[in-house]
Order: structure tokens, then sequence, then C-alpha cells
């Protein structure tokens, strides 16, 4: 068990990424939920390590905190665009077309 000041804490609360998440199909809902309770799991340092969620900033965006946005894939069709915020990775958008994640 990762211990709970290192772990990766999830902000789901972005109007645009809910907006998509409740628009998925039940079957990549539950692979995107999946993946959220995986994030959960990890410290920011195994985030940063873990080569499945193809963890990529996204260098032509800023997070509200003047951060960096990055992009990571959630599922084999969905990418979210998040930031880290303390111990917040807080989720701006969620994108069932991979290319459209780059786009914003």
């Amino acid at each position: 068990m990762v211990a709970a000041h290192n772990r990766v804490r999830l902000d789901l609360n972005g109007p645009e990424f809910q907006e998509v998440l409740c628009q998925l199909e039940p079957s990549e809902w539950k692979q995107v939920a999946a993946s959220l309770r995986r994030l959960r799991g990890l410290d920011w340092s195994e985030l940063y390590r873990h080569t499945a969620f193809h963890w990529e900033a996204i260098e032509h965006l800023k997070a509200p905190n003047a951060g960096k946005v990055s992009s990571l894939r959630l599922s084999l069709r969905v990418r979210a665009l998040a930031f880290r915020d303390g111990d917040f990775l807080r989720f701006l958008s969620l994108h069932s077309d991979h290319d459209s994640a780059y786009k914003k």
C-alpha cells in the first residue's frame, strides 16, 4: 500500500471531463474506471515511471496553476488531459479520440 502522503489523489470535478465521462459507452467507462482505480494506488514517482499510462507533457498548454498539462492514456481509445496540483491529479478533459487530446 502506498503511503497516504505520497499517493496520487484524483480530482474528477472538471466539467469538460465529467461531460465526456458520462457519455462513454459502458465498456469504455469500465476501462476508464479501472485506470482511475489504478492511478489511486500509485505514488507520484510510480506514475511518472508507469509505462501503461503513456504520460506525456503537452507543451503548448498551461494548467490553471501555470504548471504543465499532460496527456495520459486511460483506455485503448481514451486519453485525458490533467495537471499536477500538489498531491492532486486534476483532470481537465477526456478525449475518446486520442488525437483530439493534443489539439486543445
